[in-house]
């Protein structure tokens, strides 16, 4: 267990973690379990919230075949109908790294991934005791020549699990702000997860009071886990 130290969405609360080390000798149903059951992995270490006086950190999943995009969302999917998605092995590029950087530096400057390296981001994308993929979105650009360019706007590393995706990292060009790239993202992730037959999208931690995870109640019907279990959420108005 971690030792407290000063929670990053709630103002005045102390956050705590358990954690335990993931490596290929523990059996993948232990890890799977796991993971479906509320605990985030980071490299190979999977780890929850366990917080002395605080239980806002809520795991989230998306029900994938009963998600219907309201009104915005639908016009965030028809804005990116020309974004290509390609899954590619979870192996780091410099292209990767470089949208990384601009948009951890321009999003997350004071945050706990400002100083990562390449090796550090290496380490991230390759570093998993699971089966875990990158999806790279890439908008076709012609340019006056009318040759075709497909530059990286933005990735995503997922985690294959049993019952469905686990987002573990997203990253976008903070310069596209406009086309709202965060969601497109998991959209995009429940149409592949369907076209899988998986039922379920995990989103991580929806915190209560934070505007920052504010964005995940838009995703719906969805799921929280609660001590009873997992319990539907239905429609967002939006």
């Amino acid at each position: 267990m971690t030792a407290p130290q000063p929670c990053p969405y709630l103002q005045g609360q102390f956050e705590r973690k358990i954690f335990t080390h993931l490596s290929s000798d523990r059996p993948r149903a232990l890890v799977d379990n796991l993971l479906r059951g509320g605990f985030r992995r980071s490299q190979n270490i999977a780890y929850m919230p366990y917080c002395d006086h605080c239980a806002a950190c809520v795991p989230v999943r998306i029900v994938v075949n009963d998600f219907k995009p309201k009104r915005t969302l639908s016009k965030i999917w028809k804005l990116n109908a020309a974004i290509e998605a390609r899954r590619v092995v979870s192996r780091p590029t410099i292209e990767q790294f470089a949208l990384f950087r601009a948009y951890i530096e321009t999003r997350h400057a004071d945050g706990g991934m400002a100083d990562m390296s390449l090796l550090d981001y290496s380490m991230m994308v390759q570093d998993s005791a699971v089966e875990t993929f990158l999806t790279e979105y890439r908008l076709p650009v012609r340019d006056r020549v009318g040759v075709t360019d497909n530059p990286l706007v933005a990735a995503v590393l997922c985690d294959r699990l049993s019952d469905g995706i686990s987002l573990v990292y997203s990253f976008y060009e903070p310069e596209l702000s406009w086309r709202s790239l965060g969601s497109y993202l998991i959209m995009e992730q429940i149409a592949f997860a369907k076209s899988r037959g998986l039922p379920y999208v995990y989103l991580g931690y929806w915190i209560n009071g934070s505007r920052k995870m504010a964005y995940k109640t838009r995703f719906t019907p969805q799921e929280h886990l609660s001590p009873s279990g997992w319990v539907r959420r239905e429609a967002h108005t939006r």
